[in-house]
């Protein structure tokens, strides 16, 4: 499949987001707001946006977890610490943690494209992308970058929800799909998400009774052709930020932008492989 200026554009901007979910200082901020481990932080820190919202909700905006997994930070989470608080410490922490590996000044350009792609979202059915669009701007420049990307990046991702549930598609099955197509292995996956031993193998069941998956994980044809579709419809509905750059505006962005991923990665901040699938650029 060629690669889309959507896909192209999440693959460069894409570790510059996720940086927030693997340095230390991320973490070591989550736990100073009052935030009990690794994964309680997680799942403050990405919906805090949203607002104090339970499980059930939260599940079905992330999508991919297991609803037991969310449940076991979620309320709990405003009971330490207010979404307005995690918010503030999670986008210090990443200023700090970006600034550390890319240096604190220089990024100005990148910053004003990321926001102008950021500016051309829609919003309808994109409530993570709705809720981050409308943070605050932060007065640092590498603040500025992260929200933009992070924007990008929500919406960008609640459109392949909206993909994969009108293929008929589960959150643990487009997962099982990812896997069987290699994007990512299992083990770097499912501890990850939360889905224990059983669930993973009646989704994997249900895939192979619509004719998905072989016996052995992999995709069939029509598994492929399933996916195929899924990936098109997810840049598609990911194009608006495309057009609003324009192809001048989009090259200068990869320029900008692919030296900054590979320098995160390549200090070690995000590992390749990772959860979300996504390579060095």
């Amino acid at each position: 499949m060629s690669i889309s200026p959507a896909r192209r554009l999440w693959a460069a901007v894409e570790p510059l987001h996720a940086v927030v979910y693997f340095a230390p200082e991320t973490a070591s901020a989550a736990k100073e707001a009052g935030l009990r481990g690794y994964w309680m932080g997680y799942f403050a820190g990405r919906l805090a946006p949203v607002g104090p919202i339970g499980p059930a909700a939260a599940t079905s905006m992330l999508f991919g977890f297991a609803p037991a997994m969310v449940s076991r930070a979620l309320p709990d989470a405003w009971s330490f610490a207010s979404p307005a608080e995690v918010l503030r410490t999670r986008l210090a922490a990443v200023e700090n943690a970006l600034s550390a590996v890319l240096g604190p000044s220089g990024h100005d350009e990148l910053a004003s494209l990321l926001s102008l792609a950021a500016s051309a979202c829609d919003f309808d059915a994109r409530p993570l992308a709705a809720a981050w669009s409308a943070v605050p701007r932060p007065t640092g420049v590498l603040g500025r970058l992260w929200l933009a990307a992070t924007v990008l990046r929500e919406h960008r991702g609640d459109g392949h929800v909206l993909s994969a549930v009108h293929a008929g598609l589960t959150g643990l099955e487009t997962t099982l799909t990812h896997i069987g197509d290699s994007v990512i292995a299992r083990g770097d996956v499912q501890p990850h998400r939360g889905w224990s031993d059983a669930e993973w193998t009646l989704a994997a069941e249900r895939l192979r009774t619509r004719g998905l998956l072989d016996p052995a994980g992999r995709l069939t044809p029509s598994g492929t052709a399933l996916r195929r579709r899924i990936e098109e419809d997810t840049d598609r509905l990911a194009a608006a930020p495309v057009d609003a750059l324009g192809p001048a505006g989009l090259s200068r962005l990869l320029e900008l932008a692919t030296p900054l991923s590979r320098a995160v990665i390549d200090a070690g901040v995000v590992p390749v492989p990772n959860p979300m699938g996504v390579p060095r650029p």
